[in-house]
């Protein structure tokens, strides 16, 4: 038995594959596909930019905790930070209800939530 293998490598395959295209395509028809595919590049890579700059924003919004919260108030506080509410002037069941609000569950400790024994 004869075996037979292609040793092709790297820049080699770029030539076979572009003098593949001029046959499939024409020399006519190279220009137009080539534009086309460098603006699916370039959509490509303003798209992947612009997840990644969303994804920094996000990061950075991240609040620090550096210990064990003193009080349930502070704790609230940390938790409507990391939400974007503003803690300012607000009472405790006031930013227990927007932070409840923010996430979307209802509040454990409110009377009408409990359900009857």
């Amino acid at each position: 038995m004869i075996e037979h293998s292609l040793n092709v490598v790297g820049s080699e395959w770029l030539i076979i594959i572009f003098v593949a295209l001029i046959l499939f395509l024409g020399t006519g028809h190279l220009p137009g596909a080539a534009r086309k595919l460098g603006k699916a590049v370039s959509e490509y890579n303003k798209a992947k930019n612009d997840v990644q700059n969303q994804l920094k924003e996000v990061s950075h919004d991240s609040v620090e905790i550096s210990g064990p919260v003193e009080n349930e108030r502070q704790k609230n506080e940390i938790i409507a930070k990391s939400l974007g509410i503003k803690t300012e002037g607000k009472t405790d069941e006031e930013l227990q209800k927007q932070i409840s609000d923010r996430i979307g569950q209802k509040r454990i400790d409110d009377p009408e939530n409990q359900k009857p024994n």
